[in-house]
């Protein structure tokens, strides 16, 4: 009998396999990085070709050193991130650089469509109108001749595209197709009225199929390098938040899994069929019957890095570690002495869907110390959360049950923050491979190796569970509703400062 599953992730910065056994333990991994290139200012690029070439090596350098046979494997699943877009020619082959979600160059496509249609449009399709969206790049391409963009057949994802190369067809699992903003969540179909305006037709996109779908077989020269069979069964699996919630557990009404890595997200799965009239939040579409609806930020544990590599800088050591700066923020007391951080350092995405917003020190004055500044930074992280967990309930239950993951829940410090700011005991899985996990469940499950993603529960161990402190709670609400005036009456002038920068 087969003992083994594998996931891919084909990450933002890195692509990883983790090779799991049936009860979730991690026997073997490998992790291979790739660059991000940014030519000109609000640039973000990949190359897809390094990509595809780091997936390779991922799967069987993680297979050779478990030093297993094809046999041994049931399946492999794939996990990706959403919103990147590929131009791709009438060869199969790409034509222009991967944009990744971060990309903010088509921000002026995205701010007059939002005061405009973009209304209607994120209604039908349950994604903000902003620059992230690769419906808003396709604009931008259109508008700007992009050449690719007129010279392309076809338009990706990093995964579609990898998934062709070894694979031989075109297929994008709902949740990928759904973060497009060119998939109709209710009808789910492309919709007409976004690909007339992006300018493109559905026989330019792939087609698409439910998260469970098997896209095989792999071609005899890619099984061979990845040390598979042909036959090996590849699930097509969904985005990388989607599993995440899957592989802590949160995967019914009520349950909140909060991620933060370089950036972050809370999301929870629902059947209700309700968009935020606001633009706060995102709802994609998972199943048939269940969608993912939640708010990403782009500002997590990259600024705790960042304020790593100001501290080297300052202290002229070699490396600063994040963790030096957690244990100092320590010393500070709860609330940072009332010094507030704004932490929109990349734009920001939920609740706001501002590209333009700023960061920064509110309050400081000579009393403060280094660790009221580094605390601060990270209180601002958890009530940036908290404030599109609070939108969420305005059209979703309450929370009954938050679960974390992601970097950031390696900090007993940030972990404490979470539940002192929410008001709720935060659960937390023994397991730093939640999103991994998930995707090897979902293979699982699409095999009939497991009886329901549900099932899942019986298979994460939890490490522990954080209670509120009752004297940070009240202080905490006071200091959160302080932050959101904070950015209310500094929005006007971040398009201002931001004509300055560029």
């Amino acid at each position: 009998m087969s003992n083994y599953v594998i996931r891919l992730d084909i990450g933002t910065s890195t692509t990883r396999s983790v090779i799991f056994n049936r009860n979730g333990e991690v026997v073997s991994e490998s992790e291979h990085a790739y660059s991000t290139y940014r030519p000109k200012p609000n640039y973000s690029e990949q190359n897809p070709l390094e990509i595809e070439s780091a997936a390779r090596l991922a799967i069987s350098t993680s297979i050779s050193k478990l030093k297993i046979t094809p046999n041994d494997i049931i399946g492999l699943t794939i996990s990706a991130p959403m919103h990147s877009l590929i131009c791709i020619n009438d060869q199969n082959e790409p034509i222009s650089p991967l944009i990744t979600w971060a990309d903010g160059r088509s921000y002026p496509q995205a701010a007059i469509m939002k005061e405009s249609y973009g209304q209607d449009l994120y209604e039908q399709t349950g994604t903000p109108i902003h620059p992230m969206s690769p419906f808003v790049k396709l604009v931008w391409m259109k508008e700007n001749q992009y050449t690719p963009y007129y010279e392309a057949t076809r338009f990706v994802s990093i995964k579609e595209y990898i998934l062709y190369k070894w694979c031989g067809t075109w297929q994008v699992d709902y949740s990928i197709a759904s973060a497009t903003g060119l998939f109709n969540i209710h009808t789910l179909h492309w919709d007409e009225e976004a690909l007339a305006i992006a300018g493109i037709n559905e026989s330019q996109l792939s087609k698409v199929v439910p998260c469970t779908t098997q896209v095989g077989p792999l071609s005899a020269e890619i099984a061979k390098e990845l040390l598979l069979y042909t036959s090996t069964p590849i699930i097509i699996g969904a985005s990388g938040g989607v599993l995440a919630n899957i592989g802590v557990g949160a995967t019914e009404e009520g349950e909140t899994a909060l991620t933060i890595g370089s950036s972050g997200a809370i999301r929870r799965f629902t059947t209700q069929k309700t968009i935020d009239a606001e633009q706060r939040t995102f709802q994609y579409a998972f199943t048939k019957e269940s969608r993912i609806v939640g708010g990403a930020t782009n500002n997590g544990t990259i600024l705790m890095q960042w304020l790593a590599r100001q501290f080297s800088s300052l202290t002229k050591k070699e490396t600063v570690e994040v963790a030096d700066l957690e244990a100092l923020a320590a010393t500070s007391s709860a609330g940072a002495n009332g010094l507030f951080f704004l932490p929109h350092m990349n734009g920001e995405r939920a609740p706001k869907w501002n590209a333009k917003a700023k960061a920064g020190w509110m309050g400081l004055t000579l009393s403060h110390t280094s660790a009221d500044m580094i605390r601060s930074v990270m209180e601002s992280v958890i009530f940036n959360m908290y404030e599109i967990h609070e939108t969420l309930h305005e059209k979703e239950n309450p929370t009954k049950k938050l679960v974390v993951s992601g970097s950031y829940a390696r900090s007993p410090l940030w972990v404490q923050m979470t539940a002192d700011i929410f008001r709720k005991t935060v659960i937390l899985p023994e397991s730093t491979h939640a999103t991994a996990w998930g995707a090897a469940w979902l293979g699982m499950f699409a095999l009939g190796e497991v009886e329901s993603l549900e099932a899942i529960k019986a298979y994460i161990p939890i490490k522990h569970e954080v209670l509120p402190t009752v004297r940070n709670v009240a202080m905490y609400e006071e200091y959160y509703h302080l932050y959101r005036e904070l950015y209310n009456k500094n929005k006007p002038l971040f398009a201002e400062i931001d004509r300055l920068q560029y």
